[in-house]
């Protein structure tokens, strides 16, 4: 896992524009978080995520095979890439809103061909 520090391409007084990704995608998903609950506790061989965080507050715990798990809390404009082969689970802290940039076969009908589901879940 990595926390992306974003930068404004452009800033005047009308506001920023801030390119988010740089990348091929194949994806872009909305997930949202009621308080409490969580999602994923899997990984992807294949596939790389870029998680932005719209609005509320998510734990994303993420592990590498065989090391120690990390810990971030993600506020509103956060943006986290978690890597193929890394464990990963969120936990909605508050209802929230998240938007994931996928680069790899996770999206639409190919979701399951590249998850697999961590038989010790990272988040309970």
């Amino acid at each position: 896992m990595k926390k992306i520090n974003l930068k404004p391409s452009f800033k005047d007084e009308r506001g920023e524009i801030i390119d988010l990704l740089e990348e091929n995608i194949n994806a872009i998903t909305l997930i949202t978080f009621k308080k409490g609950s969580v999602r994923a506790n899997h990984y992807h061989k294949k596939t790389i995520q870029w998680n932005y965080l719209i609005s509320g507050k998510v734990l994303i715990r993420t592990q590498k095979h065989g090391k120690k798990h990390i810990d971030l809390i993600m506020n509103p404009r956060d943006f986290v890439v978690s890597n193929a082969n890394e464990n990963h689970a969120l936990k909605g802290l508050e209802d929230s809103t998240l938007l994931v940039f996928t680069k790899g076969p996770r999206s639409g009908k190919e979701y399951e061909s590249d998850t697999f589901r961590l038989e010790k879940p990272l988040i309970n």
